[in-house]
């Protein structure tokens, strides 16, 4: 058997305190550290704790190329304790010695990821986090809980004070377009009640994810025509709809396909509930009563086919994610509707529930949208009274 290093990991080297009472009764500060050596890998979703001895071995092992087993018996049972944490990839073959396949499965593909970004976007996902509790344990749920926790944040904007050389721009009428951006407010408030109509739903659809054209400069070289921008071109993300109240369709899990139009039924790989909302949405409980929610699943492998390794390609994703936002905020703004995004969502648990390899597809945020409701139960940043106009206010 021979064995190689995975591909992409991280070796910390973590400090953790603790109280030593003898040290504080003789007159010392009475903390003590010890070092716990953590390693982090794009293919694992927890790290791995090791000894110096193992990180050891790990620092000298190729990630590239197979190398023997060690000769004497110490080595060799540290070689099988790192391919028991799944840290070394074991060959394919059986064992010279006993004729046995490998103790360890081959770590799964890691694609052409920058390494820092793929251990990144794996062990910052989560899985059953309830972000409000948390919030609220924290006493980090208003405002003055955040100015009385956190004290004043940097100012919105730096107070330079008049500038030589600085020159004021005209006041120029709004257009339609900026006019229906003004009118855009997270929504925070749905009702629980009312469904959107099919025809809101596809307009909304229509604007983000449609593609409206496509190009094939080489054979199997497609690109898409979409109304967001898109690194390279290559829009890796979908949109998979959690439906909850949209006349003439079914509640579920929906893929959109954004040539034909068109939403396919998803067979979810778990069960789904009435707290399945919930739970993508990590307990923020304010978006839950959206009529559709809209999860923007990355094909990672489209981007990384062209930006292969690359250190901003991760950026780019996240940014095709924001364009997307955006468009699907005024898309429902027009059609007379609230929305909001969220990159606070348990992406484990979509993952388990679309079947999905965190390493070549994922979600990234959850858009949603609806009517709002008639009364407002949960803050809402509406400076403009645009959306909850002040009492007796136009």
């Amino acid at each position: 058997m021979r064995v190689r290093r995975c591909g992409a990991l991280v070796i910390e080297p973590n400090e953790i305190p603790s109280l030593d009472i003898g040290d504080l009764l003789s007159g010392g500060d009475g903390v003590r550290t010890r070092v716990e050596i953590r390693v982090w890998a794009a293919h694992l979703d927890e790290y791995r704790r090791v000894s110096p001895a193992q990180a050891q071995w790990l620092l000298q092992c190729s990630a590239e190329y197979w190398q023997d087993l060690p000769a004497d018996a110490d080595s060799r049972a540290l070689v099988h304790s790192l391919l028991a944490l799944e840290l070394l990839v074991a060959e394919e073959v059986p064992d010279a010695e006993t004729g046995v396949g490998p103790v360890s499965r081959s770590t799964p593909g890691e694609g052409h990821w920058w390494p820092l970004a793929a251990i990144h976007h794996r062990h910052s996902r989560w899985q059953g986090v309830d972000s409000v509790t948390d919030m609220e344990r924290s006493q980090l749920v208003t405002a003055h809980d955040l100015r009385q926790r956190l004290g004043s944040p940097p100012p919105a904007v730096p107070d330079q004070g008049p500038l030589p050389g600085q020159i004021g721009l005209p006041e120029v009428p709004a257009s339609a377009l900026e006019s229906l951006g003004r009118r855009r407010v997270t929504c925070r408030n749905f009702d629980p009640g009312r469904s959107v109509s099919m025809a809101q739903l596809a307009a909304a659809l229509q604007q983000t994810f449609r593609a409206h054209a496509q190009l094939e400069p080489a054979p199997g070289l497609v690109f898409l025509k979409k109304n967001v921008p898109s690194a390279g071109g290559l829009h890796p993300m979908e949109a998979c709809l959690l439906v909850q109240r949209v006349e003439g369709l079914a509640p579920g899990l929906y893929r959109y396909h954004p040539l034909r139009h068109a939403l396919t039924p998803v067979v979810p790989e778990c069960e789904l509930d009435a707290d399945t909302a919930r739970r993508f949405l990590a307990g923020q409980h304010w978006f839950v009563d959206a009529a559709v929610l809209v999860v923007f699943v990355c094909r990672f492998e489209r981007s990384l086919w062209k930006y292969r390794n690359h250190r901003k390609v991760y950026r780019a994703m996240m940014l095709d994610a924001g364009h997307l936002s955006q468009a699907l905020y005024m898309a429902a703004t027009e059609c007379g509707l609230g929305a909001f995004v969220t990159s606070a969502i348990n992406e484990v648990d979509i993952e388990k529930a679309l079947a999905l390899d965190p390493l070549k597809e994922g979600p990234l945020a959850i858009c949603g949208m609806g009517w709002r409701a008639q009364e407002r139960t949960t803050a809402e940043l509406d400076p403009l009274q645009g959306a909850w106009p002040a009492p007796g206010g136009a």
